[in-house]
């Protein structure tokens, strides 16, 4: 099956939890269709470069998925419909890069800065 990579954005008024059981709720979607999450990243509120519906923050999320077209297709039509997400990107790749995320990384080092200070 197609590998595929999505990072959508949920208002920044819900709360950590609530945008994280968007992640399982994707998720679910995608596994009712015949696909299945390989690895998901919740990278937290966000300052967006601009402002979409009235919102400067935005709580975003990283899925990598293993899926076919049709079950991809069906999550980004309920993603856009979703009230709570603002924007969805979806991007189809040849093999998953190995270990965390680029975002992630970043907040481990910010994470091993700190402890180096005390």
């Amino acid at each position: 099956m197609p590998l595929y990579e999505h990072v959508f954005i949920s208002r920044q008024d819900l709360s950590n939890a609530q945008a994280e059981s968007l992640v399982e709720h994707f998720g679910t979607v995608l596994a009712d269709n015949g696909g299945n999450v390989v690895e998901s990243e919740y990278w937290g509120v966000k300052t967006m470069a601009y402002k979409i519906n009235k919102n400067r923050k935005g709580h975003y999320a990283f899925l990598k998925t293993d899926a076919p077209a049709s079950a991809v297709q069906e999550m980004e039509r309920l993603m856009r419909l979703h009230d709570d997400v603002m924007r969805v990107l979806t991007i189809k790749v040849d093999e998953h890069a190995e270990g965390p995320s680029v975002q992630m990384q970043k907040r481990d080092e910010r994470d091993n800065r700190r402890e180096r200070r005390s």
